[in-house]
């Protein structure tokens, strides 16, 4: 790996997990495309399909951690949706991680050209009130949550993501999580999941290590900065952050398909 590699990677990986940190996601819906389309722009060696899904699954893991450690405090992370979530997600995820090996590269990318769009949808739907709900206070149907966790899990699993990006906009919209709870707890509820998309990827030889390695490291640093960030915003701007962010890569995901 020359200098040039390194920094774009970095890059890619710092950009990314800012964001993420500052969103409540695992930052796949938006370095997917960046390592897909990235390196080759500059001239670098191009990722497959499989390799990308492989280094977002790796990098995720690690980019969640930092991000729920700046949530631990504020009474932000609901214990009970995030075993139930959790738990769910897990055995969706390894499903979908492992069985990706059996896909296409054009299979794997109408996945995630489908999570994404439907992400999108879902963000654009009215949320009134959302916020009024004190923390202490919130209630959400416990079977319903582990369903769509599931079906996400396998998913987001097949793409190296860990599903953040379609669970905001469940909890938002399906299970009625005020925004921040959401943010702080999909970010747990993606740590877990991303163990079962990762341990899928690793052992099926998925993952490319060294490009993976400088991910971890821009995550460490970027994720707890963005998580950081993300408490001071309005709810309302992080919403709208996040809608268009996965509108915009919906986009271009299906552009490319098309």
């Amino acid at each position: 790996m020359d200098i040039a590699f390194i920094i774009t990677i970095f890059l890619i990986g710092f950009i990314g997990s800012y964001i993420s940190g500052m969103l409540g996601i695992g930052g796949s819906i938006i370095k997917y495309p960046m390592l897909l389309y990235i390196p080759p722009l500059f001239g670098l060696a191009a990722f497959s399909a499989h390799e990308v899904s492989g280094i977002s699954a790796v990098q995720v893991f690690f980019a969640t951690i930092g991000g729920v450690f700046a949530y631990r405090k504020g009474g932000y992370l609901n214990k009970s949706l995030i075993a139930y979530m959790g738990a769910s997600i897990l055995v969706g995820s390894f499903i979908g991680g492992f069985g990706s090996r059996l896909m296409s590269e054009a299979g794997i990318n109408l996945i995630y050209g489908i999570l994404a769009l439907t992400a999108a949808v879902m963000m654009f739907i009215p949320k009134k009130g959302l916020d009024d709900i004190p923390l202490d206070q919130v209630k959400f149907n416990k079977w319903l949550a582990a369903f769509f966790s599931v079906i996400i899990g396998i998913g987001a699993g097949i793409v190296g993501a860990a599903g953040a990006f379609l669970l905001v906009p469940v909890m938002l919209v399906v299970l009625k999580i005020p925004t921040r709870m959401t943010i702080a707890s999909s970010l747990a509820i993606t740590f877990i999941s991303s163990i079962g998309a990762t341990v899928g990827k690793i052992t099926t030889g998925q993952v490319e290590y060294g490009p993976a390695a400088i991910m971890v490291v821009a995550s460490l640093i970027a994720s707890p900065l963005g998580a950081m960030a993300g408490k001071k915003m309005n709810t309302k701007v992080l919403q709208v952050v996040l809608a268009l962010l996965i509108l915009s890569t919906a986009i271009k995901i299906w552009i490319d398909i098309l």
